[in-house]
């Protein structure tokens, strides 16, 4: 009998930065830039661009700096022909120096730094207080990419990737937001309706980024936020096997609407990196005959903060309605009058079959597929079982949580008719980077399963399927993910 733990709160930690992504409102400040060199006339641009009122000193400035008042769009760009002097930046919120020379850049720095502006010196990253970073601009909409000087070209490929995701037509969606907002919050007064509002905003912008918002839409987006149901429910969400790429595109959505996710031991963390960030993250582990949250407990914190009003994701490892006790938490929603819905989820077999590259029916070897459980509420093996089903030749079976009974279970199969040399494989930690494979045959493989020594969730899969060559060939092409 496992030792019953309370569920707990955890919190999403955030790697180590090496530098602070910030954004700086430069619109009508004043910004001076020293110098020169080949960097100058792309940051007088830049910081143009942002509506900055830009005076330029260079006593000899190049033809490309020459030009640049006569190509920005937006702020203003003076130049004087001399070097610049203390008192030139008074004022100042933003300085660059420019200049070829180390000691001029450096006195140009500290100047800078007495009047209070942010500095940042061309080409000397140890004189910086901020540095310039790869950028994707659908303004209102800016995207900064930072290397921290490491690998600039890697950082300039990231960008030309992002800019191919993000249609032009976004600029227009988030001039739009920056319109609509003082709007929506006087009509919305609720924070819940106000997230609903610019969700439904969003999908919209995403499904129509080539057009621009209307105040049809507006008018839309306001009707269907007043009209969606209040209050609290529940979501019970398939993560899949491991894999966060598995994840289905209404599961994102659920965890982005999250204002609380219970979540199991076996998803893996890079899912929770999918929740907004003020999501509370609750861990209500239960593991396989080791400590577990009981499932009334479960249920009960599930309701109670949905009753709050609270919009409650139960995250279940591969799918919610294959062996993760979906019905039991559907069940106590209902007796409770709590709303809930399920998005399914990329199954542990599913996942584990396609990084193999096996197909789990095939005409000429499997008609049917059939998934049972490997242990019943007491942890032994199940005694209602099919034992005629599972000896059936024509039938892939998969069974979850096999790992205590696998040995027992083969040899009562073939027992009853399943045939020892039927293919069989185990799969730990399906999807995940450190999968790992033992394959044999029903009469052998829990000998090779104990060989191995391997740790993790396990998947059994016996059947005809397993052993087409076409199977084998593929499987053997990955001995980094196989254990024999």
């Amino acid at each position: 009998m496992s030792t019953p733990r309370q569920p707990r709160e955890t919190r999403a930690g955030l790697e180590p930065l090496a530098v602070l992504p910030v954004f700086v409102p430069l619109q009508g400040k004043r910004a001076v830039l020293a110098g020169s060199n080949g960097g100058a006339p792309w940051k007088v641009k830049l910081l143009a661009a942002a509506g900055a009122l830009v005076d330029v000193y260079a006593p000899e400035p190049s033809e490309e700096l020459l030009a640049v008042p006569g190509e920005i769009a937006a702020g203003s760009v003076t130049l004087h022909r001399r070097g610049w002097t203390p008192e030139d930046l008074a004022g100042a919120a933003f300085a660059i120096g420019a200049t070829e020379d180390e000691a001029d850049c450096i006195a140009f720095v500290a100047a800078a730094r007495a009047a209070g502006a942010i500095v940042n010196a061309v080409d000397r990253p140890h004189l910086c207080d901020v540095k310039f970073g790869a950028i994707v601009n659908r303004s209102p909409l800016v995207v900064g990419i930072s290397t921290e000087g490491a690998a600039p070209v890697f950082g300039q490929t990231v960008r030309a990737r992002i800019e191919a995701m993000l249609p032009r037509g976004f600029s227009r969606w988030v001039a739009a937001a920056r319109d609509w907002r003082d709007g929506v919050s006087e009509r919305f007064h609720g924070f819940a309706e106000r997230r609903g509002f610019w969700e439904r905003f969003t999908d919209r912008a995403f499904a129509e980024p080539d057009r621009a918002p209307t105040q049809g839409d507006l008018t839309e987006l306001l009707g269907e936020t007043e009209a969606a149901p209040k209050g609290g429910a529940v979501t019970l969400v398939g993560a899949g096997p491991g894999d966060a790429e598995l994840l289905t595109l209404k599961a994102l959505r659920a965890l982005r609407n999250a204002d609380v996710i219970l979540y199991d031991d076996l998803v893996a963390r890079e899912i929770l990196d999918y929740a907004r960030r003020e999501a509370r993250t609750m861990l209500v582990g239960k593991t396989g005959h080791g400590p577990s949250c009981r499932q009334d407990d479960i249920n009960a914190l599930m309701v109670s903060l949905a009753k709050t009003g609270k919009q409650v994701v139960r995250l279940k490892s591969g799918d919610p309605l294959v062996f993760g006790r979906a019905g039991e938490e559907l069940e106590a929603c209902r007796l409770a009058g709590v709303p809930c819905t399920v998005v399914p989820g990329v199954t542990a077999a599913q996942g584990a079959a396609a990084s193999l590259g096996v197909s789990l029916t095939h005409r000429d070897a499997a008609r049917r597929l059939q998934y049972v459980t490997g242990h019943d509420r007491r942890g032994a093996l199940p005694e209602d079982l099919n034992w005629g089903a599972l000896a059936d030749p024509s039938v892939t079976t998969v069974v979850y949580m096999p790992k205590r009974t696998l040995g027992v279970l083969l040899e009562r199969a073939i027992s009853e008719g399943l045939a020892p040399a039927t293919p069989a494989l185990v799969v730990f930690n399906a999807t995940r980077p450190d999968q790992a494979t033992v394959t044999g045959t029903a009469a052998d493989l829990a000998a090779r399963i104990e060989a191995a020594g391997l740790e993790g969730p396990a998947i059994l899969m016996v059947g005809e399927a397993l052993g087409l060559r076409e199977a084998e060939a593929i499987i053997g092409t990955a001995p980094d993910r196989l254990a024999i």
